[in-house]
């Protein structure tokens, strides 16, 4: 039976996705797709996303009011974290310090460069940039993984509209926000107020007609998970 390269299954949610990828073009390992993936009905093993992320955010501020940069949280489905725990070596049964997942999180943050971090920034309508991820590591707990990481923006600046964007543009991954506390504003200025918008949804049976090799084609520049992006805005005065 053919086997997943171990660098696939090791490697961050980028690696893990080209990994189940070239394991869905594998016939023999149909089944351990539908109960790896999917744990439903085979016919829905070529359906879309096949990694769900719940979220928890923290927009970040300086004492003069300037958006420093947010602060994710971002909770993996317990099937993709046993996946990404494969091989990883751990003291302890079912359990994973820090330290033993610091591997998995470096990997995890150095191949998410290549999406943007799913993650993307407006202040009054002007592109934000971002830097690369600090204070980044993973908790493992309740049978899930929760990479936790801040995204500084390269510029603080002070905003009266402030909007990010959180999707994955080939909809590999769906990411959906909690529903307790989905947004937190720390150091925020008095009467800045936020709201956050979740996509509509998606037609999972036109998704099904549009097939593997569609989604295949998706690149990080593409505009396809663009219809299932969160949108957190913030007004301030």
């Amino acid at each position: 039976m053919q086997r997943a390269p171990q660098s696939a299954v090791m490697a961050g949610l980028p690696r893990v996705r080209k990994g189940l990828r070239a394991l869905t073009r594998s016939p023999p390992l149909g089944f351990v797709l539908v109960v790896l993936l999917l744990a439903g009905e085979a016919s829905e093993a070529c359906a879309h996303p096949h990694v769900w992320v719940i979220m928890q955010s923290t927009l970040l501020y300086a004492a003069d009011g300037s958006i420093l940069g947010v602060r994710h949280a971002w909770r993996f489905d317990d099937m993709f974290s046993a996946f990404a725990l494969q091989g990883i070596p751990h003291k302890r049964k079912d359990a994973y310090t820090r330290e033993e997942l610091a591997p998995l999180a470096e990997v995890n943050v150095t191949s998410l460069k290549e999406y943007g971090y799913f993650t993307q920034a407006w202040a009054d309508r002007k592109k934000v940039p971002l830097t690369k991820p600090i204070d980044y590591w993973l908790e493992y707990a309740d049978s899930a993984l929760t990479l936790h990481f801040i995204l500084p923006v390269k510029n603080p600046i002070v905003a009266k509209r402030l909007l990010f964007e959180i999707y994955d543009p080939t909809w590999f991954v769906d990411f959906s926000y909690a529903d307790k506390e989905p947004v937190v504003l720390l150091g925020a200025p008095a009467g800045c107020h936020v709201n956050v918008q979740r996509p509509a949804g998606f037609d999972v049976a036109k998704g099904q007609q549009l097939g593997e090799d569609f989604f295949n084609s998706l690149t990080a520049t593409s505009n396809f998970g663009a219809q299932f992006a969160n949108k957190v805005l913030v007004q301030c005065p």
